[in-house]
């Protein structure tokens, strides 16, 4: 067999490249593996598509099964009052999940922002082979596109030519009965009312529209606040435990030190008193200790000279004895 140092290296490049395409692939079509991946691709028909988007994810009891792989308008829906019309039709694809017959699909507010999901509802003893109507989904009613249709539509109106025309109008019936001219004098009030407030109205649109657009940029930021705020509160359920056996001994202790003071009562009492005798006669001859402690300083520094050549004393005695004929004053001196 031929060593592996010896093959050619081009092929042996070539062969790796190859791999290495084939495996970035498959990391790209994971959904599509045949283990790893893979999954039932089901549909859905809704009366409006909420702000649904794809990828947005598909549930059943709240734990994510699949998520949204197509979002098309179908041409000819049965409603369930009977008429036709069009609708929405929702691709997904789910994973480890069986869907009776009768499986029910909502679109759910899966944030405050407005991010949606499918909520499946599995019910029936037969799988899931059509697509689910009309009559077994509901789509949520989203205020967010309401408030800036609104203020895209109040944002066009002439008022002022508004006002006029109603205005106009009364004077033109003027001369009818007077319930009409009622009618006729509370439209031109309202029609002027509204032309007053006209720059607040618009005002308040915008405004609105601004802080929904401010909403929507820090949808990031919100969710992993959320997040954030998850585990915290995970992290204090975790040491939920440790800080209740911390208290739950720290009753223990307490009361096992009230226990040990009511035992040795007669004990510690003697004790305590004649501890306080000792301390008044410590703190009366305070002065006296200070002073000794002072004194004592320099014999010990001296007392440590003596011993400072030896395991024995060395002394120095001046003029104890007449020093005998021939030394010299001074050169004698007597050790022990």
């Amino acid at each position: 067999m031929t060593p592996f140092r010896e093959r050619n290296k081009t092929v042996i490049g070539a062969v790796g490249i190859l791999v290495l395409v084939i495996l970035l692939a498959g990391a790209f079509k994971t959904d599509s593996l045949p283990i790893i991946g893979g999954g039932k691709t089901y549909k859905a028909e809704f009366t409006e598509g909420a702000g649904l988007q794809k990828m947005d994810e598909v549930r059943v009891a709240g734990v994510k099964v699949g998520k949204v792989t197509g979002i098309s308008f179908k041409k000819s829906c049965s409603y369930p009052d009977g008429t036709t019309a069009g609708c929405v039709l929702v691709t997904m694809l789910v994973k480890n999940a069986h869907l009776g017959a009768l499986t029910r699909a909502d679109i759910k507010i899966k944030t405050v922002l407005g991010r949606k999901f499918i909520m499946l509802e599995p019910d029936g003893d037969d799988s899931l082979s059509k697509t689910i109507p009309l009559a077994r989904t509901q789509a949520p009613f989203d205020v967010s596109p309401a408030f800036q249709q609104l203020a895209k539509t109040v944002g066009s109106i002439q008022t002022d030519e508004l006002a006029k025309s109603f205005t106009t109008l009364a004077d033109a019936f003027r001369g009818s009965p007077a319930e009409v001219r009622a009618s006729l004098n509370g439209l031109s009030r309202l029609s002027q009312t509204i032309a007053s407030r006209d720059a607040k109205l618009r005002t308040l649109l915008d405004r609105a529209a601004g802080v929904t657009q401010v909403l929507a940029d820090r949808d990031d930021d919100l969710v992993a606040f959320l997040h954030d705020s998850d585990l915290l509160l995970q992290e204090v359920k975790a040491r939920r435990a440790a800080i209740h056996t911390l208290l739950t001994t720290t009753t223990t202790l307490s009361e096992q030190l009230i226990g040990l003071v009511r035992d040795n009562r007669a004990t510690l009492a003697p004790a305590l008193a004649d501890l306080k005798v000792v301390t008044d006669m410590l703190r009366a001859n305070e002065r006296n200790l200070s002073l000794s402690v002072q004194r004592l300083a320099p014999f010990v520094r001296l007392f440590a000279n003596n011993l400072g050549n030896g395991r024995w004393f060395d002394t120095y005695v001046y003029n104890l004895t007449q020093p005998p004929t021939g030394f010299l004053p001074g050169t004698f001196g007597n050790g022990s």
